[in-house]
């Protein structure tokens, strides 16, 4: 048996974070160090962060990575070997790299061979994908460093490596790697959230470690790293068709070590009798950088598994999901802001109910996990003094008019004080008035519902801004603004209005779950935390604006359609890309006790409104990424702001609407 402890760790970086970064970095090689690990595997770009955007571009940020590589982190790879990833510039073009460092020793420079570039990734605007089968040698400080398509020999073991994407790609490097005698491969990784996506990574680790007869070491970075993207975690550790080993997804810790021990006896066996493995029989070429350095050998561990976390394994996993990386990229967008807290305009409705309470959340699940030095040292300290408390993080305004309520302040009021925020309400009704008698006066004529609708509802939210603002301002924290996806699809909100906010946390959800998430959060809750009882206030309550006079009924969906029809149009219109004739013909078959006519005019009024309405979503404040549904044009979803609107799709859809509806009529 040759028995090797092999470790991957989850760091939450910071683009551009130089003290910071290179503090976590050697943070988790002191724990494998510790721990008697022989390979550690540090995520992709962990020195600069991922997602330094077009700061890539300038000589010196590569020339600081190199820097921290060589002076801080060197030194501390004594006994070890240890993959960290940065960027590499090289003849003038920039590479995406992982660095091989072995018992202090800079050994070579493995770069990326895919580069992801679709969705909310936009490496090959500042990388170059090496070129399969080659390698050069880089100068760094003074010596002549192999760089390229290379695997390591170390004392007889050989390293190789899949890079992020390249692991995704459909000619994966681990293929020729493993008809080269590669015993570990290591995937140094940025891989974004998206619900469900990490049994997609467990898929690939397993398949990997599978066909290609290796221990397969995935790690990947975690929390909110620069904005809108959110890293699970969940490193991943595979040998021998078995995973062994999984990290913790979604912590609030800065480094989470996840390490296991491999035998490489036994997978060298497992290639040995596989008959679709067709090896590398020519001598080693210059892929092959061989190191003396004999890795530290374990003693067998016993039964290793990977064990997963108890919410993973609940029936309402995607709630569970959305709960705790809407939590995590709350708090990470908190501390690296430099805020104080949030303020959310609290309507009794159920989108900033369930921001305010996603902010709640977020509180209870980091002081589970952090004690109260480590919580004060991440968020400094409230202005009050006192410890970290819903009332010190949260403040809720309720912001009443006319046509307010009596049922939605009292929602409000419950919510808010079963989440410990602190609760104000404002009475904006004069602010109104103000603005329409001025606007009125200047215009020479009233304004009346009849002939002003839009703009008299609108300016209901309007005045609702300035004063949640300035409680932001005082309070220096976080204005959120809460609207859904599904409102931002055909732009059923007021801009400067309910959009307003220097963050969008559930711009990227729709409504149908958002309303299913609220009904869970108050039955059930996230297991350890709990439900939140309270919410049946707002769960009651039909979705509505509330901005038209009370005897008018107004309510979203009356407004605009079912919020089922209108995600599934949504999905089938701008995930699908399907034609208007193409989306009514499956909305018919998805929504059979609908009216054909009916659901042909809920589609076309939806391009309509897409159209129209594209220049309100470049307009949103950042919201996060959770799905491959994000309508965000500035990481996923581009659509041109002017444009011909499907016209001649929209007429074509209208003649198939009036034939449809005459064929009906002659029936009767």
């Amino acid at each position: 048996m040759k028995l090797l402890k092999v470790a991957a760790a989850a760091l939450n970086q910071t683009p551009l974070d130089w003290h910071g970064n290179t503090d976590r970095i050697l943070k988790a090689m002191e724990q494998a160090s510790e721990e008697g690990c022989a390979i550690l595997c540090l995520p992709e770009l962990c020195i600069t962060g991922y997602g330094c955007e077009d700061a890539f571009l300038a000589t010196h940020l590569a020339d600081t990575a190199m820097r921290i590589l060589t002076e801080k982190l060197l030194p501390a790879s004594r006994g070890m070997a240890v993959s960290v990833g940065l960027p590499l510039r090289y003849r003038r073009t920039l590479f995406n790299v992982a660095a091989m460092m072995v018992d202090g020793v800079l050994t070579g420079f493995v770069a990326k061979q895919n580069l992801a570039g679709q969705g909310i990734h936009y490496e090959p605007r500042w990388f170059r994908p090496w070129p399969e089968g080659r390698q050069v040698e880089v100068e760094v400080a003074g010596k002549n460093i192999p760089l390229g398509d290379l695997f390591f020999n170390l004392g007889g073991v050989r390293i190789g490596f899949e890079i992020c994407e390249d692991a995704w790609a459909v000619e994966r490097p681990g293929s020729d790697l493993a008809s080269k005698g590669v015993d570990i491969l290591l995937n140094p990784s940025a891989s974004h959230f998206a619900f469900g996506k990490h049994k997609v990574r467990q898929r690939l680790v397993l398949e990997g470690a599978r066909a290609f007869g290796v221990s397969y070491v995935y790690a990947n970075l975690l929390g909110n790293e620069a904005g809108r993207a959110i890293y699970d975690g969940g490193a991943l550790i595979a040998s021998a068709g078995k995973l062994l080993a999984c990290g913790p997804r979604f912590s609030f810790e800065d480094v989470q070590l996840t390490s296991a021990v491999v035998d490489v006896d036994v997978t060298r066996s497992n290639q040995s009798s596989n008959m679709s493995f067709d090896p590398e029989l020519n001598q080693d070429g210059p892929e092959v950088v061989k190191v003396a350095h004999s890795l530290r050998e374990q003693q067998h561990p016993g039964p290793q598994e990977a064990k997963w976390a108890l919410w993973e394994q609940r029936g309402t996993l995607k709630e569970e999901e959305f709960t705790r990386v809407l939590a995590l990229a709350l708090f990470d967008y908190l501390r690296k802001s430099h805020s104080k807290g949030f303020v959310v305009s609290l309507s009794g409705g159920a989108d900033s109910a369930a921001c305010a309470s996603l902010v709640a959340l977020m509180l209870r699940m980091a002081r589970e996990e952090l004690d109260e030095g480590e919580l004060g040292r991440k968020l400094g300290q409230p202005h009050d003094g006192k410890s970290w408390g819903p009332a010190q993080i949260l403040c809720t305004v309720y912001q009443a008019t006319a046509n307010s309520s009596q049922t939605t302040r009292e929602a409000a009021r419950l919510v808010a004080k079963s989440l410990g925020a602190t609760h104000l309400e404002f009475e904006v009704e004069s602010l109104v008035q103000e603005y329409t008698k001025m606007v009125a006066a200047s215009l020479g004529r009233p304004l009346k519902w009849e002939t002003d609708d839009v703009a008299l509802q609108n300016i209901q939210a309007r005045v609702r801004a300035p004063g949640a603002w300035m409680l932001a301002n005082l309070k220096q924290a976080l204005l959120l603004a809460t609207s859904n996806r599904s409102e931002a699809a055909v732009g059923y909100a007021t801009m400067d209005g309910d959009t307003c906010g220097g963050l969008s946390p559930i711009a990227g959800i729709d409504k149908a779950f958002l309303q299913r998430w609220l009904r869970w959060l108050e039955r059930t809750g996230p297991l350890g935390l709990g439900p939140i009882p309270e919410l049946k206030a707002v769960n009651e309550l039909a979705p509505t604006a509330e901005l038209r006079p009370a005897e008018q009924h107004q309510t979203d969906e009356s407004d605009l359609m079912p919020y089922d029809i209108l995600d599934a149009i949504e999905r089938a219109a701008i995930r699908d890309k399907r034609s208007p004739m193409e989306t009514w013909e499956l909305m018919q078959a998805a929504f059979p006790n609908q009216e054909a006519v009916q659901v042909g005019q809920w589609v076309k009024k939806f391009f309509i409104l897409w159209c129209r309405n594209q220049w309100k979503r470049e307009r949103y404040a950042p919201s996060f990424h959770l799905d491959d549904e994000n309508l965000d044009p500035k990481t996923w979803c581009r659509f041109p702001i002017l444009s011909g609107g499907f016209e001649m799709e929209l007429e074509a859809l209208d003649e198939a609407l009036n034939t449809k509806q005459t064929a009906e009529k002659s029936k009767t």
